[in-house]
């Protein structure tokens, strides 16, 4: 019997969820939401978690530019229980599960991190350990 760590999402899991992205950013890209806070935004649809009972979904989603965020996350939690419907459609699922929609952070994440990177103070550091790094391969070719 296989020992599953309780936290990472089962092959299951996965492929629902991404089943589940692709429809949704279908449905998005043919434009089939008529609430005036999604005009002319184009959505990103990032990643679909899924719980382990394939009941509830969350999808994470950014709009081109990263404009008006809140208003476009808020019109899709309107446009769920809609949604939910088309999506079922493309499912071979017992039950349809619930969708709910929050904005996706790690591409500011990352570029939060890349700036940090690439700071005087972490260059500094960095340059300092590679500094020491040489220091012992050139004490242990001594020794």
């Amino acid at each position: 019997m296989k020992h599953h760590d309780r936290h990472l999402p089962s092959q299951r899991q996965l492929r629902v969820g991404e089943q589940i992205r692709h429809s949704l950013s279908e449905i998005l890209a043919r434009g089939e939401l008529h609430d005036p806070a999604l005009l002319d935004v184009s959505i990103t649809v990032s990643e679909v978690r899924i719980s382990p009972d394939l009941r509830n979904a969350t999808a994470f989603i950014v709009p081109l530019g990263g404009a008006h965020v809140g208003e476009t996350v808020a019109a899709l939690r309107r446009a769920a229980p809609y949604l939910r419907g088309l999506v079922a459609h493309g499912l071979r699922l017992k039950y349809a599960p619930n969708l709910s929609f929050q904005a996706d952070t790690s591409f500011d994440e990352a570029d939060r991190i890349g700036q940090l990177l690439r700071s005087p103070q972490v260059a500094r550091d960095l340059h300092h350990e590679d500094d020491d790094t040489e220091e012992d391969e050139e004490d242990d070719r001594g020794a």
